[in-house]
């Protein structure tokens, strides 16, 4: 396009304009070849690029055009680094331009409600910071390859249960603290092109048409002008949507609803200059991505794309448990190694649906280990269970007795390639009861065992957990797993994952347990603000393992921690020190703590993290600078972010159970200005310096005409102070209020606390 967006706009006829805001066909916008207005092609691409055969077919069941197949979001998001977010979304760019893709459907950034959530190995963690954090990195890369990115899906998608039909019901504070909070922090510092709405409804309406959702507070509030599109087939009512903010439905070409733009725009249910709006926001978004043949870096090759699938596997893969140093393997006492389990050979790397990618090529575990075991070292192998979900007692007893014989076991596990799926959530997050048996018959020959798990989402590991000493959680982690496992297996690589997502003990510590799925078309959010270690930190209740968790091969010390306050926020620094023998990765987190807010809070909040690598002695200053928004909550009276003056603790370390520092710091914010209206509490009249003042006056007047004086004293403020002001001119002022009604007091008296204070601010 060479014309101004205005300029095409003038030449356009409705019907051109209302074409253009539905699709061409299922991976592609319509095209005005007599405007030189080009289609956008687009696909999935949350963990690498799903291209079908034919923009003509979904592709969901079929193997498509082979991509990198990169770690779903689950174990990216364990790798804490949004530098390495930002290099996959770098590799994407490249990757798509060179596939002739030039918008990629990502990055899933819902939040982890509850750990059966189908499509959960798309999505990041169960915090909104380090969700937020990883997913601008991961646009920023991406689209400064001049490939654009769909943030999704917007907003309270959280289960796959009926989700075309269901309500998520969510308070306004926990929506914006939980549920809202990671998409503003990466509109805010991504610019993400397009923003892809959900299917579900929230609080009665469909997100494709919540005007609350899409225009109060995406574009109004947040400041977003890039184009939202539809999930696919997410458009209920087309002219509510428009309406709303709903820009692109996809798939196309939806000619309905086409002839209904036209009739809407012509019988005057639809102003044209709204629909323009929409128009205008998908020829802006034509004009990023086509046409980006030159810029951005170099392409790459699949050798190098591939090179950074195991990198990024390797940065995902967490060491849970490392009793006695059982590993890394010994090359001296280690020569004689069981591998036991089907995921050995043929390794789930992957969920399935929509994110499903067709690799280039896949690391083989089993082949990874022994060519890095070199020819001295004895490998033996057994399946250990079938594929479906029948106990074999015949492989168990292989797999014992290849266990007995070796000086140590290694069990590739994890949840079935059905059990995670778009579309449907999962029945449990306990591993296949073969599986158990499998493990338990191993542990019982094998003191010498280590059990590597595979799932997209957080596993009960209870009781079995209690008996082996190594476990490794290798999550879905794209084509490079195989060699990733095998190089932490032998110490080549030093494992730096950190959960992103607690661990329960069982399904039913989950705070979301009793309220998992919608009931008739519902679904109440009614554990509110308190989702994963939230819960678990204010609860406590002690998970398996903890938000954070995350062992080495090496150690860390933390010291000479500095809090200090300015104008600008809150400077952290600490000094972090390798004091082991080996090159480690550490993921340093900061949480805060409010002390003494008026609301309820969770006990502590991950407001700040870094990654860094130090050699054996090496120490780093680590500095971070927290804003007023880090110490505030969502207040819905006001409608705003407050941070309220007190004592807050903000502590660092290595794990969200493991602070290893922390300091007290007061913090001074701006008072904010209580809007007074007719039943405004005593606690908020007094907590006013003016209010209070103006209504003391008033009590001074009164108590000269009745018989019981009123004083807003300790005493009296500690019985009433959650009563509405009004109620003491009702209890106590009667004989006072001969000519004028409480009412008339109340009115008066917030007059002139509005008058007293804008003097104030004029002086």
């Amino acid at each position: 396009m060479n014309k101004s967006i205005e300029a095409t706009l003038d030449e356009m006829t409705l019907t051109e304009k209302a074409a253009l805001t539905a699709g061409l066909n299922m991976w592609m916008t319509k095209g005005i070849e007599r405007l030189n207005i080009p289609p956008i092609h687009m696909y999935d691409g949350t963990n690498g690029i799903r291209k079908t055969n034919s923009d003509e077919e979904m592709g969901i069941t079929t193997e498509n055009v082979p991509a990198t197949c990169y770690p779903t979001g689950s174990a990216i998001g364990s790798s804490w680094n949004t530098e390495l977010l930002g290099e996959i979304g770098i590799a994407l760019g490249r990757e798509s331009k060179e596939m002739g893709v030039e918008l990629l459907l990502g990055p899933g950034v819902n939040m982890k409600r509850t750990p059966l959530g189908g499509r959960n190995f798309e999505y990041y963690s169960e915090d909104p910071f380090l969700t937020g954090e990883l997913g601008a990195a991961f646009i920023n890369g991406l689209q400064s390859e001049g490939v654009g990115a769909s943030l999704k899906h917007f907003a309270g998608n959280n289960q796959e249960f009926e989700k075309m039909v269901t309500s998520s019901e969510i308070d306004e504070r926990t929506l914006r603290e939980i549920y809202l909070s990671a998409f503003e922090r990466i509109v805010k510092k991504a610019d993400p092109w397009t923003i892809m709405c959900s299917y579900n409804l929230l609080n009665g309406s469909y997100t494709s048409e919540n005007e609350y959702l899409l225009n109060d507070i995406l574009r109004e509030e947040w400041g977003y002008e890039g184009v939202v599109l539809s999930d696919w087939t997410a458009v209920n009512d087309r002219i509510r949507g428009l309406k709303a903010g709903l820009d692109l439905e996809m798939p196309g070409p939806a000619h309905y609803n086409m002839k209904l733009i036209v009739e809407a725009v012509n019988n005057g249910t639809l102003k044209e200059e709204q629909l323009d709006k929409s128009v205008a926001r998908i020829l802006k978004l034509v004009e990023r991505v086509t046409g980006n043949e030159e810029s951005g870096s170099a392409p790459g090759s699949k050798q190098d794309y591939h090179a950074l699938a195991r990198r990024a596997a390797a940065e995902s893969i967490v060491l849970l448990k490392n009793e006695s140093d059982i590993l890394p393997l010994q090359p001296n006492t280690d020569r004689s190694i069981a591998i036991i389990g089907r995921f050995a050979k043929k390794p789930r790397i992957q969920g399935a649906g929509s994110a499903k990618v067709t690799p280039t090529q896949v690391d083989i575990p089993w082949e990874e280990m022994k060519e890095l075991a070199g020819a001295s070292a004895n490998l033996s192998y057994a399946d250990g269970y079938p594929e479906d979900d029948s106990i074999n007692e015949a492989m168990i007893r292989e797999s014992v007795s290849i266990a007995a014989k070796s000086d140590v076991a290694i069990l590739f596990v994890g949840q079935p390639e059905y059990a995670e799926s778009e579309m449907h959530d999962l029945k449990d997050i306990k591993l296949p009861d073969h599986q158990v048996a499998l493990i338990q018959a191993v542990a019982a020959v094998q003191p010498k065992c280590v059990v590597v798990t595979s799932s997209g989402t957080a596993l009960s590991m209870h009781p079995w957990v209690e008996h082996v000493p190594g476990v490794i959680h290798s999550w879905l982690t794209g084509q490079g797993m195989g060699r990733a496992i095998a190089e932490i297996l032998f110490g080549l690589t030093n494992p730096s994952g950190k959960l992103s997502e607690t661990f329960p003990v069982k399904l039913s510590d989950n705070p979301a347990h009793m309220r998992i799925r919608g009931e008739n078309g519902k679904l109440y959010y009614r554990e509110g603000i308190f989702v994963g270690y939230r819960y678990y930190d204010s609860k406590e209740l002690a998970p398996a393992f903890p938000f954070g968790h995350g062992l080495s091969y090496t150690t860390f010390t933390y010291t000479d921690l500095e809090v200090t306050q300015h104008d600008e926020g809150v400077t952290v620094s600490i000094q972090i020190e390798n004091t082991g023998d080996r090159t480690g990765k550490e993921v340093v987190q900061l949480y805060v703590h409010d002390e003494e807010c008026n609301f309820v809070r969770p006990d502590k909040e991950l407001k700040a993290f870094a990654k860094i690598e130090l050699a054996p002695g090496e120490k780093q200053k680590i500095v971070f600078t927290l804003e007023e928004r880090d110490f505030a909550y969502y207040n819905t009276k006001h409608g705003r972010w407050i941070a309220e003056s007190g004592y807050f603790k903000i502590s660092l370390g290595s794990t969200s159970r493991d602070l290893r520092m922390t300091e007290r710091l007061y913090c001074e914010f701006e008072v904010e200005e209580i809007k007074l209206h007719k039943f405004s509490l005593i606690s908020e009249w007094v907590s006013d310096p003016i209010a209070k003042a103006v209504f003391e006056e008033t009590l001074e007047e009164m108590n000269q005409h009745v018989t019981e004086q009123i004083y807003l004293d300790e005493v009296f403020v500690g019985f009433w102070g959650d009563a509405p002001a009004i109620k003491i001119l009702q209890m106590y002022g009667q004989n006072w209020l001969t000519e004028r009604t409480p009412d008339d007091v109340m009115d008066e008296l917030i007059t002139r606390v509005h008058e007293r204070r804008f003097a104030g601010k004029l002086s």
